[in-house]
């Protein structure tokens, strides 16, 4: 498959989208409307011969780590995030085949009655088929995030970039953009770079990962038409890569 024209050479991405892009304006759970025009931006890509993979978390669901912090024991609140994702997998499936897409879910927890166990040779068959392919339960390990099951699943399938859309910021800065009027954005990073300054972009597990395999990362804002932006080579938001 070749890279459309115009585009910064990219064949295969994996979309990381947070629980929290799913949910809109709400508190909790899924924003019908936000995911339509989502999945309408997806096909859109992926109909100009872009190849898509999606992770996407369970943050307006459920989140592991505050349960934790409650008194849960955090492999059981890390199991119970990803049946969250589960539940936005199968949303963001059904949007997508609405829109015309053809996907399969694969997930890392067996789930037989709803999604495909995650197996890295079908999951890029998938691909080469032209379908879209969306991963479920994070790694399927607890104390793992969905930042490290998306680059870990981009390195399997042989994805060229990570592309990460964040809900409400326009990319990495070097503080909290909703705490500090003064932080200031970071249009590029090297992955060595975001890890020393403890730049709040992914785990560090997940950079890691990215860095030792100089896989790049493009963060940005959840906003309509950037995903198209970013695989058309625009200068949105932050680049991240170690040359």
């Amino acid at each position: 498959m070749r890279a459309p024209a115009g585009s910064p050479g990219f064949r295969r991405v994996v979309l990381k989208l947070s629980g929290e892009a799913l949910m809109g304006t709400r508190d909790h759970g899924i924003d019908v409307a936000v995911v339509r025009r989502l999945a309408e931006e997806i096909v859109s890509v992926h109909d100009s011969g872009i190849g898509i993979a999606i992770v996407v978390g369970g943050g307006n669901f459920y989140r592991g780590m505050a349960a934790a912090a409650e008194g849960m024991e955090r492999a059981t609140a890390d199991y119970a995030g990803m049946l969250a994702t589960l539940l936005n997998a199968l949303a963001l499936q059904d949007v997508l085949e609405r829109q015309g897409a053809s996907t399969r879910v694969q997930s890392a927890l067996e789930v037989s009655e709803v999604a495909e166990p995650y197996i890295r040779r079908k999951a890029i068959r998938h691909l080469e088929k032209g379908r879209i392919v969306i991963f479920a339960a994070g790694t399927g390990n607890p104390f793992f995030t969905t930042d490290t099951a998306a680059a870990l699943r981009a390195l399997e399938i042989g994805a060229d970039a990570i592309l990460m859309a964040k809900h409400g910021v326009r990319g990495v800065y070097d503080g909290d953009p909703r705490k500090d009027p003064d932080a200031r954005f970071l249009p590029h990073l090297t992955h060595l770079e975001a890890i020393e300054r403890g730049l709040k972009v992914m785990d560090t597990t997940a950079l890691s990962l990215c860095m030792d395999n100089r896989l790049t990362i493009h963060v940005f804002e959840l906003a309509d038409g950037n995903i198209a932006r970013v695989v058309a080579g625009e200068d949105v938001g932050t680049v991240i890569e170690t040359r």
